[in-house]
């Protein structure tokens, strides 16, 4: 892993909505949410809002094959609000994937502990004993033949926790490199994962904001 090179991600950022305190982009899959080791530290989602407003701060991140909605704080007081709400699981978050096979329930709970598999890293594991809580609810949407399409929401926010989720319920997510068999893997050159909701309190205002973006896939 330590020798694998990003290759550059060409898609701009799309802005959803920015004021003297936050800003909510758009990620298309294939960037980083935030600078990574080198020699994957040239670009990301958090470098290129940097260069508009260097105070820009994370909030939260997602994976970089993952596309899909991120808001950020343009100062500390903003990031420090935002992050607790984050923390306290105020943040209501969707996501849209497409998955192998067809899914009977219209929708359900996956309530799985998970843990980082140390030897086999950045890779995740269903663990009892040591695993940390780990909750998404899921709903169906579509299918076709072969696929269905499903509306995900975490409860908790673990690393690779939907994709995890979803390959141990015996419907990986298509595209997905780390948990889907051959089949599933194949079927698309990029996961089949984007955060298409994401609504928090503005850190200053108070209002509910909520944001949608569609599936690009």
């Amino acid at each position: 892993m330590s020798n694998f090179i990003v290759p550059p991600c060409r898609e701009p950022l799309t802005e959803h909505f920015r004021d003297s305190h936050i800003v909510v982009v758009d990620k298309p899959a294939g960037l980083l949410s935030v600078p990574g080791r080198p020699p994957n530290d040239k670009d990301s989602v958090l470098g290129r809002l940097q260069a508009i407003e260097p105070e820009t701060r994370v909030v939260h991140r997602l994976d970089m094959s993952t596309s899909g909605l991120m808001v950020f704080g343009l100062h500390a007081e903003s990031h420090r609000i935002l992050s607790r709400q984050f923390q306290d699981r105020k943040v209501s978050k969707g996501y849209i994937a497409d998955v192998w096979g067809i899914l009977e329930k219209d929708s359900g709970e996956i309530n799985l502990p998970l843990r980082c598999d140390w030897p086999n890293r950045p890779r995740q594991m269903v663990d009892f004993e040591l695993g940390k809580p780990s909750l998404t609810r899921f709903h169906r949407l579509d299918h076709c033949k072969k696929y269905s399409r499903v509306k995900l929401e975490p409860v908790t926010g673990r690393s690779h926790q939907l994709r995890v989720h979803m390959a141990e319920l015996g419907f990986p997510i298509l595209g997905c490199e780390f948990y889907a068999h051959d089949e599933a893997q194949s079927a698309s050159e990029r996961l089949h994962l984007h955060a298409c909701q994401l609504g928090f309190y503005h850190p200053v205002t108070h209002k509910l904001m909520n944001f949608n973006s569609p599936a690009p896939f």
